[in-house]
């Protein structure tokens, strides 16, 4: 009775067999380009006609519904108010008026309102980029203790409606403790409640779980302390998550009206989200849409600048040699 003999890996005439870790590789890269359509429908006409127009549809689609009010707000900044109203599809019937982004910038003055949206959205990052990490960092790399009965009561404040913590939160900066001054009309009351954000602290813990332990060991060896190795080793393995991070802090910051609206009374520091919507029944349509394309900019190049950190991170590849 004859040993039935196992098929070796396939492998291409006249070419030595893989090895098993070789073999296991290929197959790995095999799993991870397959897709719904195997290679052999790729192949027939049909099908290949079929999903590259599926894929064409689909990208036109998404650019026309992602990018269409964007470019349209654009082209209206720089048209005639009775050309927006008359034709508000059409590429400046009458030419364009480059008038209305000096007219936002001065008449209106959106160049006070501007700046006061940059100062709010840089305070609001500097506090919840120094929240998240320090406080990611020591529930991640130091565990305390009780760290577990922390994260629970932080993940509990996530299903706290934000809403409900409205009135306390005012009552607190009206008379906060220990100060004695209220912080109404002043950029503190908004960039002190911005570091209280449950997600991002979550978000950087998740991260800082990821990181190799055999970094953290080699740096206490080295005889690293918790806030040399917080600063000269943690921080800079933690570039994405700080981007992502980043992005959203000053886009939360930008687009954010209601907290805004109440604890800055004084339209000298109110920012674009709360200053353009009482301006809008006071200036002209062309004005008013330049004005919101002004307030678009900078979320934009935000988005644009971090958009490879944001989407895709950097690889930890290499912190760890062997």
């Amino acid at each position: 009775m004859t040993a039935v003999e196992t098929p070796a890996a396939s492998t291409a005439p006249g070419s030595a067999p893989l090895s098993e870790p070789s073999r296991r590789r290929r197959e790995q890269t095999d799993a991870a380009d397959r897709g719904i359509l195997s290679p052999a429908d790729w192949r027939r006409r049909r099908v290949r006609f079929t999903a590259r127009t599926s894929h064409l549809v689909l990208l036109v689609s998404l650019i026309v519904v992602g990018l269409g009010p964007i470019l349209w707000l654009a082209k209206s900044a720089i048209t005639p108010t009775q050309d927006t109203l008359r034709q508000p599809l059409a590429l400046w019937p009458n030419g364009m008026d480059w008038a209305n982004l000096a007219t936002a910038w001065t008449r209106v003055e959106i160049s006070t309102y501007f700046v006061n949206t940059v100062i709010l959205a840089l305070g609001v990052w500097v506090v919840q980029v120094i929240v998240a990490t320090t406080a990611g960092y020591a529930l991640s790399v130091l565990r305390p203790r009780y760290g577990k009965v922390i994260v629970a009561l932080v993940l509990a404040t996530m299903f706290v409606p934000s809403i409900v913590l409205l009135v306390p939160l005012y009552l607190t900066i009206v008379d906060p403790p220990l100060l004695q001054q209220s912080l109404i009309n002043t950029f503190w009351a908004v960039w002190l409640p911005a570091g209280a954000n449950a997600f991002n602290v979550l978000l950087v813990m998740r991260f800082f779980d990821s990181l190799p332990r055999e970094v953290f060991e080699a740096a206490r060896m080295d005889g690293a302390g918790p806030y040399r190795m917080f600063w000269s080793v943690v921080l800079p393995m933690s570039k994405p998550i700080i981007g992502v991070v980043s992005v959203f802090a000053v886009i939360g910051a930008w687009k954010d009206f209601l907290w805004p609206m109440l604890v800055l009374k004084d339209p000298a520091l109110q920012p674009l989200s709360v200053r353009l919507p009482q301006l809008q029944q006071f200036i002209e349509l062309d004005v008013f849409l330049a004005a919101l394309a002004i307030a678009t900019i900078i979320p934009i190049v935000l988005f644009l600048v971090f958009q490879r950190m944001f989407l895709g991170g950097v690889g930890m590849g290499g912190a760890v040699k062997g």
